[in-house]
């Protein structure tokens, strides 16, 4: 039988609620799946609690194990207690950068049955991914004060991009929309909706016009890197332009590639198109799986709804799905992501309070793990 070494970090606030469900869901995925193929399981002690009782937040010995592991589950961490900054960078940007996690990947789909916030909105509009660099621009922590505190103050914070970042992301971003223009990658997508065009297509989303050197590098590696994917339709939007299409036009992209910040701010806009944070699901990505990637809810603690069974754990679930698929568990990812659907299409099933319904985390959590298979 082969062995899927999956690291567990349930984290605070909703993050254990949800994660139990993630991991039920993929186990049930890998039976029904008939695979021999199961999941072994590490928890990790890291999180808020951690932190105010010893001070780590990742300690070396934690990281060197999380290194031999095939993929890491991921539920949340942060908690009102702990001051900015501690578990965002010293656990979750920690672990991107030491496994080289480059490509954060969302895939933004409407499933039918959620309401979009967009009238009139409908699934067949919101099917689009979008691909972050994920180690680089401002996030690398470079800059520094002078004059802390003082009239005088001055604040640097350096955005950092290196060629290589960049076509790595690139590359990826291109593979993606070939894949997605061949295959069915996500459930809904039909042969027509490729004939008529609307798969196949890359957009570099960045600010040429203001960010003139780090931007003109990713214009410029993207539009060497296009001649070597001829199939792929690529085009350019200044990010502000993107943020008023995506409300505007959601099912004109297809594959948006993006630098860190602005994957960072598109990326949540796009979760209120598909119904919320609460469905929203992500990737942190190894692609030459030298360590091992992550995968997370993008929905975060939410501290004030921890304990009362209303966090939605679908985003969790899905995110166990990504996971599967990373590891070549195409069939189990599928069945998942089927599960999902198939609840989500049935009025009288249970849905918790973001959605709209009174249901609690264990019972929606229960229906879709009924539905998987």
């Amino acid at each position: 039988m082969t062995q899927l070494r999956i690291g567990v970090i349930a984290g605070d606030g909703v993050g254990p609620e949800v994660i139990k469900h993630a991991r039920m869901a993929l186990d049930r995925a890998l039976e029904v799946a008939d695979s021999e193929t199961r999941a072994v399981y590490t928890e990790y002690d890291l999180g808020a609690d951690r932190w105010k009782r010893d001070g780590q937040t990742l300690p070396e010995s934690d990281l060197d194990s999380m290194a031999r592991l095939d993929a890491i589950l991921l539920g949340a961490v942060g908690r009102p207690d702990v001051p900015p900054g501690v578990l965002e960078r010293g656990l979750l940007l920690k672990l991107r950068f030491a496994f080289r996690q480059c490509v954060n990947l969302r895939p933004i789909k409407l499933e039918p049955g959620v309401a979009c916030p967009l009238a009139g909105v409908g699934p067949e509009r919101v099917d689009l991914v979008v691909v972050r660099e994920n180690n680089e621009d401002l996030y690398v922590g470079t800059g520094g004060f002078t004059h802390k505190d003082t009239d005088d103050e001055v604040a640097i914070q350096t955005s950092v991009n290196t060629r290589r970042g960049v076509d790595r992301v690139l590359r990826y971003a291109f593979e993606t929309a070939r894949k997605r223009a061949t295959v069915r990658v996500f459930a809904g997508l039909d042969a027509a909706a490729r004939q008529a065009g609307k798969r196949g297509r890359l957009t570099l989303v960045a600010k040429t016009n203001v960010l003139t050197y780090a931007h003109d590098l990713y214009m410029r590696a993207f539009e060497a890197m296009a001649p070597a994917y001829p199939e792929i339709q690529t085009s350019y939007q200044h990010v502000d332009a993107c943020a008023m299409r995506m409300i505007q036009t959601p099912e004109s992209f297809d594959v948006i590639v993006t630098t860190n910040m602005f994957g960072d701010i598109l990326t949540d806009l796009g979760a209120v198109l598909q119904g919320g944070l609460g469905m929203a699901a992500s990737g942190n990505l190894n692609p030459d799986r030298a360590f091992p990637s992550m995968f997370e809810p993008v929905h975060g603690s939410a501290p004030d709804l921890a304990g009362q069974g209303k966090a939605n754990p679908i985003a969790a679930i899905l995110s166990a799905a990504m996971l599967l698929e990373h590891l070549g568990q195409e069939v189990a990812a599928g069945s998942i992501r089927r599960a999902v659907t198939q609840v989500l299409q049935q009025p009288e099933a249970p849905r918790t309070p973001d959605l709209g319904g009174t249901a609690t985390t264990d019972q929606v959590g229960a229906a879709i793990l009924a539905a998987i298979g």
